[in-house]
């Protein structure tokens, strides 16, 4: 039996030229670019890799992290692979840290808590430039009710009004630890807005689009198209409430990834 070696890669990078995290025939995506470029780095082993979850297209990361596993032969020293394989990754791909570690761990079930945080303006367009990091909501917001709003998503709720298909076994429960909306006082550049913003949240984790819906509907409330108590509803077992609005994945970004 062909002996295996396992690493936990961390990683970062620029969600917007990509069609999200998993490789998919004819689009351009952060796994299949990882890939492409190990195989060129690993010419001669096979291997493979497991991501911690799946981002959306466009959407970027600060903190996210996959498994490697090589066959055979161990990667020899780890900072100057580090340094081989940034070296051949575009520009908004970055490797953070590689750490060894044993074939007991998984790193979908490990995964102890995700962070994302979700930036975005509102009312006058923004510069160009911001595009790739920060959403733009045309409209005027009542960010105030906006911020009073988002603390109804801590704790543990029924969030199949938050998935695109909810499906009968899909388990719809969740808990999230932490959601607040705030000023950015973070990410700072002379061509952003004057005044933007961000939604901070944090769960063990998230079921697909579930963060940008629950920014979705709290930009419908922050333009008087949900009200408050919709918003609780929307979280009961019994809701017939749906959210018709998706938050674009530009402004979505997962900011810590932390492992039990």
């Amino acid at each position: 039996m062909k002996r295996r070696y396992y690493y936990l890669i961390r990683v970062q990078f620029l969600g917007f030229r990509y069609s999200g995290w998993q490789k998919q025939p004819g689009q351009r995506t952060i796994e299949g670019m990882l890939l492409k470029t190990l195989k060129y780095i690993l010419p001669d082993q096979k291997f493979k890799i497991l991501g911690a979850g799946r981002t959306d297209a466009k959407v970027s990361a600060l903190d996210a992290a996959f498994q490697l596993i090589v066959e055979e032969t161990p990667i020899s020293e780890i900072s100057n692979f580090i340094k081989i394989f940034n070296n051949n990754l575009p520009a908004d791909i970055k490797i953070l840290k590689i750490n060894n570690i044993n074939d007991n761990f998984n790193i979908i079930k490990d995964s102890k808590s995700k962070e994302y945080r979700y930036y975005f303006s509102f009312g006058d367009k923004n510069h160009p430039y911001c595009a790739p990091i920060m959403a733009n909501i045309l409209e005027d917001l009542d960010i105030n009710i906006m911020m009073k709003a988002a603390s109804l998503y801590t704790g543990t709720h029924n969030f199949k009004a938050y998935t695109a298909k909810p499906g009968e076994n899909k388990i719809v429960t969740r808990t999230i630890t932490s959601c607040v909306i705030k000023e950015n006082k973070e990410i700072k550049a002379n061509f952003l807005p004057k005044r933007s913003y961000v939604l901070e949240i944090c769960g063990k984790g998230f079921m697909r689009y579930q963060v940008r819906m629950i920014m979705g509907a709290l930009i419908l409330l922050g333009r008087g198209l949900l009200s408050l108590e919709e918003i609780q509803l929307s979280l009961t077992e019994d809701t017939n409430i749906k959210i018709p609005f998706i938050a674009p994945g530009s402004g979505l970004v997962l900011n810590k990834l932390e492992f039990e």
